[in-house]
């Protein structure tokens, strides 16, 4: 196996970030959802107060190889506060290319997540899966996280677009 880094993004990542983005919209049939620009990520995840932060993982090449490392995953995170709990991490998205896929990269991302939030502060790593990705569940579960739905019946619901603007009175 090819070795493998878990890193903090930098702005020049960007670009690979948008490209997995895009391929994960694609996977999940969804690309027509995807509205963000690279200049949206930079501004967002890069500028005095960051509204979010990203681990990508690159594919290193081996020693005396000339190629540069390669992205094949990101986790895009942010923090969040429980008024139970205090200090959270909200994990937004986690992508790893399906080639890469079955290496533990996935893993690696979620564990890094992990040690941000503990070195954070933070009470609890939360985040949320589509009903029908069985495998990323199935790999939750193992990695130790409990299913809300399952457990507390928790649903989540989102104001978007039109309900949004009526909401404000806008």
């Amino acid at each position: 196996m090819a070795s493998v880094r878990i890193r903090e993004a930098k702005e020049g990542d960007c670009g690979d970030i948008l490209r997995l983005i895009r391929e994960l919209a694609e996977y999940e049939k969804l690309s027509d959802q995807v509205k963000i620009s690279e200049e949206a990520l930079r501004a967002d995840g890069f500028g005095e107060n960051p509204l979010y932060h990203c681990l990508v993982a690159e594919i290193l090449p081996a020693p005396g190889e000339l190629e540069e490392p390669c992205v094949v995953g990101y986790g895009l995170y942010y923090f969040i506060y429980s008024t139970w709990k205090g200090r959270s991490i909200y994990l937004e998205d986690i992508y790893v290319m399906p080639e890469y896929r079955g290496q533990g990269i996935g893993s690696k991302i979620i564990k890094t997540v992990a040690k941000v939030a503990l070195d954070q502060g933070c009470s609890q790593f939360r985040l949320a899966v589509l009903d029908w990705n069985k495998t990323a569940m199935d790999l939750y579960k193992a990695l130790g996280a409990q299913d809300l739905t399952e457990a507390e019946g928790w649903h989540s619901f989102c104001f978007k677009g039109e309900a949004m603007r009526e909401l404000a009175g806008r």
